[in-house]
């Protein structure tokens, strides 16, 4: 009888606390009220009609209070633990992201929560933030890396598999957000795979690959579209 591949010496992560992670475009630290509420608030101001939100559980908020006092709910959690996106250029936060159902005694951690605004969505900022967060939980010692979205989120589902991580399938209504059903879909990349993955978004991110308006010249998709997992068969049980 199969019982799975026995995983001598596995040593579980540890948990995202405290952490900062730099990039060439754009920086990640953890939330903080004081120092991002009201940039981070006029940032997803330009997002006209609050459409950005249509697919989480929170928001809009109609102003900067009703924000803060969302931001305070999060601030400090352990789970999620949510990062505030700043851009490098000129130190302006641009946009949200989390670790979530993080489980070290398992190799798994999930990216989540995920809030771009205006500024920095279709740019090469929202790329290299998913790679450093990427990069972090792989070489902190995770074998598993999930994205979970709306099914009905084409964005987001197109975004995952960007990035390389490979569809696993839909949870039926798995959950109700904002009053409606939701069905999930699933994605992932694991350790195995990441080496490959990083090279990809070295590539990428390469300023080399840059032309003189920082558009790149070689897809991101290009890259990771022949590494994203195949499931050539399903076995039925009888």
């Amino acid at each position: 009888m199969k019982a799975g591949i026995i995983l001598d010496g596995f040593v579980p992560p540890p948990l995202p606390r405290n952490i900062k992670m730099d990039g060439t475009f754009v920086r990640l630290v953890p939330v903080s009220v004081a120092a991002h509420a009201d940039q981070l608030f006029k940032s997803f101001q330009t997002d006209i009609g609050g459409k950005n939100w249509t697919y989480l559980p929170y928001g809009p908020f109609e102003d900067v209070q009703a924000f803060t006092a969302w931001l305070e709910t999060v601030e400090g959690c352990e789970d999620p633990v949510f990062f505030t996106i700043i851009r490098q250029a000129d130190n302006i936060a641009v946009g949200v992201a989390s670790y979530l159902r993080i489980a070290p005694e398992h190799g798994s951690i999930e990216v989540g929560h995920i809030h771009f605004s205006p500024l920095m969505q279709n740019t090469i900022l929202g790329t290299e933030a998913m790679y450093l967060m990427m990069r972090w939980a792989f070489e902190a010692g995770y074998r598993r890396y999930e994205w979970k979205c709306n099914a009905l989120n084409r964005k987001s589902r197109q975004a995952a598999q960007r990035l390389g991580l490979s569809y696993e399938g839909v949870f039926r209504q798995s959950n109700i957000y904002k009053g409606r059903n939701r069905d999930t879909a699933w994605f992932a990349a694991i350790d195995s795979e990441w080496p490959q993955l990083k090279r990809c978004f070295e590539r990428y991110l390469d300023t080399g690959n840059l032309d003189a308006e920082n558009r790149p010249k070689t897809s991101l998709t290009s890259l990771t579209k022949p590494l994203l997992y195949k499931h050539d068969t399903f076995e039925f049980c009888e």
